[in-house]
């Protein structure tokens, strides 16, 4: 009760109030513009939460992050237009209830499954607390280094079809926070004789670069685009009743979004999938699925909203984090010298606590701002993109340049941003680049402080979570060694039919 009343005693300041606020409703608004996204938001932001005290930068943060799928569901539904990627599935029965006449409807169901999966992520976190609490502290630095061994290789394996991709891309971010000055021998490392690369190449610096110039850079040189959404006509609340109908679909497509939410590397897209396809099959009408479809839009839409808060396990409890966004919140943590860990629990439960009552708080803020205010927000989808594009740029080159008041960076980030642009165009992912650079720091540092306690190489899994850790990394290979042998194996006849075919003619 203690430390319900400390969590509740931080998020009554003013400071975090306003930050929640200004994070929840600025959230939607970012979901609702396409093109824009949570990402490059708070790639954007960054610089500025570095100066605010760490609940009120993460509140504002986390503000952003949970309420971006919101905002996003509207042009989804609306115009067939994700505003965000993760609101991608929502379109597919969305959109058609749009074209059936039934736009507020869609919006209403789309509102209240993402409420309920929003605070049925939420509950999950605060009722695991106790039992991170106890598990955190067995964890030392071989437990962690392996942990972020699993997070690198879940989150290349995760990008299906791009494996080979993925992996040079996480290795790339590896590197990346390699170069500058070891803190440990003070040597240099691929700095070249370079000064500048002195004191290492900055995450925020590659974050802004590959996420907020990138995209800028996008919609700038793509063609100008005014998306047209109309007003909707009808009542927003009517969707909590219907989703009560359905409540078994928004219920478990909420605990696919928490278990999949904890695992580094899977995130909103699995778990929207496998929410999707268990609606489909479970339902009654399973044709009309992708013809309009309320279980489908529930399933999808619950299912993603529950992601934010479970992301947040692996980052307070072992300060792993399992996706882009989480990794750019652990940089205001290790700002403000608050290491997520272990440590977190037993030193600032009030931190912990007033981010999970921050995160309740929101969800109410933009259910209720939304009720009254998507109509409005239909007209802010009407942004030109070109115009988006220039207010991205230079945003994202203000706060590049108030990290460190050096035009060094600003270049430094002009590289990231056109290499993240050439990635964007060869559909290419982002993601491991940063997770690389973040989780690729997490292990040096944690393998260099478990060393000397080593005697041979079995000494690193002679604990029973090591050994834990170890063998999941071996159960999770084995299983996509598996997985490619059964492709290949299925691809391999059509090929000989095919040969056979050609030398009969």
């Amino acid at each position: 009760m203690e430390n319900i009343f400390l969590g509740l005693e931080m998020l009554a300041r003013w400071d975090v109030m306003l930050a929640l606020f200004v994070g929840s409703i600025g959230g939607v608004i970012i979901g609702a513009i396409p093109g824009v996204g949570p990402a490059v938001a708070i790639a954007i932001l960054l610089p500025a939460t570095f100066s605010l005290d760490p609940i009120v930068g993460l509140t504002m943060l986390l503000g952003i992050y949970g309420s971006s799928m919101y905002g996003g569901a509207i042009p989804a539904i609306l115009i067939n237009t994700p505003g965000t990627a993760v609101n991608a599935l929502t379109s597919y029965d969305g959109y058609p209830m749009t074209e059936n006449g039934e736009g507020h409807r869609a919006l209403s169901l789309a509102y209240s499954a993402s409420f309920w999966g929003g605070i049925f992520g939420i509950l999950c976190l605060i009722l695991l607390s106790p039992v991170l609490a106890l598990i955190a502290p067995m964890f030392g630095s071989r437990e962690i280094f392996l942990a972020a061994m699993l997070g690198i290789i879940l989150v290349i394996l995760a990008h299906r079809g791009q494996i080979f991709a993925a992996g040079m891309l996480a290795m790339f971010g590896i590197f990346l926070q390699t170069i500058g000055l070891d803190a440990v021998t003070y040597t240099q490392r691929y700095t070249f004789g370079y000064s500048f690369l002195s004191s290492g190449v900055n995450l925020i610096v590659v974050v802004l670069g590959l996420f907020a110039l990138s995209q800028a850079f996008f919609l700038l040189t793509a063609p100008d685009n005014s998306p047209d959404a109309k007003p909707v006509k009808g009542r927003m609340s009517v969707g909590m009743r219907e989703l009560m109908k359905h409540k078994r679909v928004a219920t478990v497509a909420s605990g696919f979004g928490v278990i999949l939410g904890m695992i580094p590397g899977t995130g909103e897209f699995t778990a929207q999938f496998m929410s999707y396809t268990y609606a489909q099959k479970t339902s009654k009408d399973p044709e009309k699925f992708g013809k309009g479809s309320p279980e489908g839009l529930i399933a999808s839409e619950a299912a993603n909203n529950a992601v934010p808060a479970a992301a947040m396990i692996p980052l307070l409890a072992l300060g792993i984090p399992g996706e882009a966004l989480t990794a750019m919140m652990l940089s205001v943590f290790y700002v403000h010298n608050v290491i997520p860990g272990p440590q977190l629990f037993q030193n600032n439960i009030d931190l912990v606590y007033g981010l999970y009552f921050a995160l309740i708080a929101l969800n109410i803020i933009v259910m209720v701002f939304l009720l009254f205010s998507t109509n409005l927000l239909t007209k802010i989808i009407r942004v030109p993109t070109r115009f988006l594009g220039v207010m991205i740029l230079i945003l994202s080159f203000v706060g590049v340049y108030s990290l460190r008041n050096s035009l060094t960076d600003c270049m430094i980030s002009a590289v990231f941003g056109v290499f993240g642009l050439i990635l964007k165009r060869l559909n290419l992912p982002i993601v491991p680049i940063i997770l690389g650079m973040v989780l690729g720091g997490i292990m040096e540092v944690k393998l260099r402080s478990a060393m000397p306690r080593l005697n041979s190489p079995l000494d690193m899994i002679d604990r029973p979570i090591t050994f834990i850790l170890f063998a999941i990394i071996l159960l999770v290979l084995a299983l996509h060694v598996r997985t490619l042998i059964k492709e290949y194996r299925a691809h391999e006849p059509i090929e000989d039919h095919d040969m056979h075919d050609s030398q009969t003619r």
